[in-house]
């Protein structure tokens, strides 16, 4: 009993030591990150067809620390990864070590492939649509606050969420999961796509629509990428029991 707790602890110590680096990191980028923030903000508003406003000194600093905020998310999740996978490593073969290492790129790139493809293709949709129900009824005014907040509602989600093949594909070689267990969830993980997708859009149909379905071809991409890494862990498990009883 108390060589078990004695193993608890360490593994408490382990993970909040895990942690620790993790946030030190988020820091360390978010300060760098807020030293070009102005470069930043000044790309993300050059091509706008309309001022932003401010309603107060103290609404400039809240949009610099939105902005640099999803860039310090976006540096520090190779570190988080990698934390992670030190964490999990003492309980992982040695070929199991170097599969999930690789996946570590994979998760920085589909992170950044998913803030891209909210804000170059969903983003100016959506945008575009919204400004087309004012028509001449309304006067536009758009406070910065406000204009960058909706920006990270329809971005910031993408980037995690466009990481769920690469954390299937993660579980699936831990054994954690299986495509058969992903394939009975299926209407299940449906139905939380869907309120997600609507939690993170405006209340309008079109941009729910245009949230689901992405949403959909990636829980069925993470499907069929469980597949080939269930496949490949069940010929790699069969031949090293062939080759133990050889």
């Amino acid at each position: 009993m108390q060589d078990i707790n004695m193993k608890a602890v360490q593994h408490f110590e382990e993970l909040r030591k895990r942690i620790m680096i993790v946030l030190v990191a988020f820091l360390l980028f978010l300060i760098v990150s807020f030293v070009y923030v102005q470069d930043l903000y000044k790309f993300f508003v050059k091509d706008l067809p309309f001022k932003l406003a401010v309603l107060g000194p103290s609404e400039v600093i809240v949009v610099y620390l939105m902005i640099a905020s999803v860039i310090a998310i976006a540096a520090t999740i190779p570190v988080a990864a990698h934390q992670i996978w030190l964490f999990v490593k003492p309980a992982l073969t040695e070929k199991e070590r170097k599969v999930t290492l690789a996946y570590i790129p994979a998760l920085f790139l589909l992170f950044l492939l998913g803030i891209s493809f909210g804000y170059f293709v969903l983003f100016p949709i959506v945008l575009s649509f919204l400004m087309s129900l004012t028509g001449e009824m309304f006067n536009t005014f758009f406070t910065t606050e406000k204009y960058f907040r909706f920006l990270l509602h329809m971005t910031l989600p993408f980037g995690f969420l466009f990481e769920l093949p690469v954390v299937i594909m993660f579980l699936t070689s831990l054994g954690v999961i299986n495509p058969y267990r992903l394939k009975k969830i299926r209407k299940y993980a449906y139905f939380v796509l869907v309120v997600v997708s609507v939690c993170i859009t405006p209340p309008d149909f079109l941009s729910d629509v245009l949230v689901i379905i992405p949403l959909i071809l990636l829980y069925e991409i993470s499907v069929s990428l469980s597949k080939v890494v269930f496949r490949k862990r069940e010929t790699r498990g069969n031949s090293e029991e062939a080759s133990i009883q050889n």
